[in-house]
């Protein structure tokens, strides 16, 4: 009897412990961790102001009117193209590793267009050399995933050639 009682009081025990923890854990959030190359925004400012000359030449001499400065996503849609992107990279055969940012131009027949900002996916190509590891990607600079989808359309500036900080 002496025994059942004490397999009972275990039990008991060590399913409290375990209500315990269980909702430690789900209570905590992952650590927030501040990634390379935040900058401060007078960093950003300075960015901003040493890039109106070209601006300027762009706007003024080629497209003579004023030009977009900068293009906005929303996190839900920069979350799903970056689950979309890494699922599609893994498909094609490579490990996603970051994305590219790439300044472009709508082209139009009537006129030049609007300046945009668009994101391609960068990777290595996955490799298998015989070994067990779970990593089995080339180590190298990473390469613009040939045939992985960009992102684009994102909202123009307000008003389009504002300059940081709107």
């Amino acid at each position: 009897m002496k025994k059942i009682v004490t397999l009972v009081l275990g039990f008991i025990l060590g399913a409290l412990a375990m209500y315990y923890y269980s909702n430690q854990s789900l209570g905590e959030s992952e650590a927030i961790v501040k990634p390379k190359g935040v900058i401060t925004p007078a960093e950003a400012k300075t960015l901003d102001q040493a890039f109106n000359t070209r601006h300027e030449l762009i706007s003024d001499s080629i497209v003579k009117r004023p030009d977009n400065r900068s293009s906005w996503w929303s996190l839900e849609d920069m979350r799903d193209y970056l689950n979309y992107a890494e699922k599609e990279s893994l498909e094609l055969g490579y490990t996603m590793n970051g994305v590219r940012v790439y300044l472009g131009a709508y082209p139009t027949d009537k006129e030049v267009g609007y300046t945009t900002m668009f994101m391609v996916p960068t990777g290595n190509l996955n490799v298998s050399e015989g070994n067990m590891t779970l990593i089995n990607y080339r180590i190298g600079d990473p390469q613009n995933i040939p045939g992985g989808s960009g992102f684009n359309k994102g909202a123009d500036g307000n008003p389009p050639n504002a300059n940081y900080t709107q």
